[in-house]
């Protein structure tokens, strides 16, 4: 495996692996992987960053980083949907949505520095940007008309693979509007491409001037031990610097972090590094994901409550849930003397009935998602 070289986010954007040919410059493939590896290209593009796959051990083909970045031929087993979490169905103007009363998101592009293999949102990966945020004074007069709305996600995509006249853009919009209380970014820059941050003082000079009008969060996603380098730490640091809180959301995937003494690891390493645990999700049934990365429910529950015990009470202020059509739905466990059965939490709703709603859903041993749910629970 070839040395980490520094280089600036923009040359290694431009040197990212990108096909067959620039992965078997660095990794040992036979015919028929080659050959997969296409395929799989052709439909889900792939994009990796040089300090990303300098993760990888060498020769490490089935290993966690390994997993996340390289096409597998599991994404073209059948099952799984375009849409998990009912996107379409809460845009209000192209590119933003509102599914919960006080959030706004908004997708503000639909490129990555790195196309992760377990993207819920791969329907966008190189689709035109039809569903990409074109008309931003259209959704500040939105947000500001509806006073319920005190937060704004800037997701994507990327956040911050918009240049810095974009991203200054969208604050000199959202910042002024007195309804809202913060603003926040989703990014996985410092996970897969730091010097995005490291080496952009005017990035950062962007966010310390908004940030001492309006709090920023960055929402960041670590998923395994390794992805916390020197590199990224330097990145988070430099977050801090300017005045930005940093929250992290992973993602449970199989062969990645379905462990408890992974987990574990990285939450405790996490807060070390002031980034807080914000939520572990279930992976979502999407199209070229579900199958590849999936844990059925009741393995999932008993590794995040296994993960929980070994943690400090910093580590573990995060909650497990599932991004469903209906809202976000904390997964609580098994019920009591019900092995059938399992309960959630409706932690945040589509439909103010539901409002932190608990029920009991019958889940069978395989099961992974829940498709229906129960009026009554």
């Amino acid at each position: 495996m070839e040395q980490r070289k520094h280089l600036t986010w923009k040359e290694a954007l431009a040197q990212s692996y990108r096909s067959v040919e620039d992965i078997s410059k660095v990794m040992r493939l036979t015919e028929a992987e080659k050959s997969k590896m296409a395929d799989i290209i052709k439909r889900y593009p792939m994009c990796v960053t040089p300090y990303y796959f300098s993760l990888i051990y060498a020769d490490e083909k089935d290993g966690p980083i390994f997993r996340m970045a390289i096409p597998d031929v599991n994404e073209f087993t059948e099952g799984g949907e375009p849409d998990t979490s009912g996107e379409y169905q809460n845009t209000v103007i192209t590119g933003m949505q509102h599914k919960y009363r006080q959030t706004a998101l908004i997708l503000s592009t639909d490129r990555c520095a790195m196309y992760c293999r377990h993207c819920f949102r791969k329907r966008m990966v190189g689709g035109g940007g039809d569903e990409v945020a074109k008309y931003l004074p259209a959704m500040a007069e939105y947000i500001k008309s509806h006073r319920e709305i005190n937060n704004v996600l800037i997701s994507g995509g990327d956040a911050f693979m918009n240049e810095n006249a974009t991203i200054e853009k969208y604050l000199k919009y959202l910042v002024p509007l007195k309804n809202l209380d913060f603003i926040r970014f989703g990014t996985r820059m410092p996970v897969v491409l730091p010097q995005r941050i490291t080496d952009d003082h005017g990035l950062l000079s962007i966010l310390e001037k908004y940030g001492k009008q309006k709090k920023i969060y960055i929402i960041t996603q670590f998923n395994h031990p390794r992805e916390l380098t020197p590199e990224s730490v330097a990145a988070i640091r430099a977050l801090h610097e300017v005045g930005c809180s940093i929250r992290n959301q992973t993602v449970l995937l199989r062969g990645v972090n379905d462990n408890p003494d992974t987990l574990a690891l990285l939450f405790g390493e996490l807060t070390m590094q002031a980034v807080h645990p914000y939520y572990v999700f279930q992976c979502r049934p999407a199209r070229g994901v579900k199958n590849q990365f999936q844990l059925p429910l009741k393995k999932g529950v008993k590794i995040v409550d296994e993960a929980k015990s070994k943690m400090n009470g910093q580590a573990k202020a995060f909650r497990y849930c599932m991004s469903h059509k209906t809202g976000k739905i904390e997964i609580l466990g098994q019920a009591p003397g019900q092995e059938d059965f399992m309960l959630f939490k409706y932690h945040q709703a589509k439909e103010d009935r539901d409002a932190s709603r608990i029920f009991a859903q019958r889940v069978d041993d395989d099961q992974r998602w829940l498709d229906e749910i129960d009026e009554v629970g």
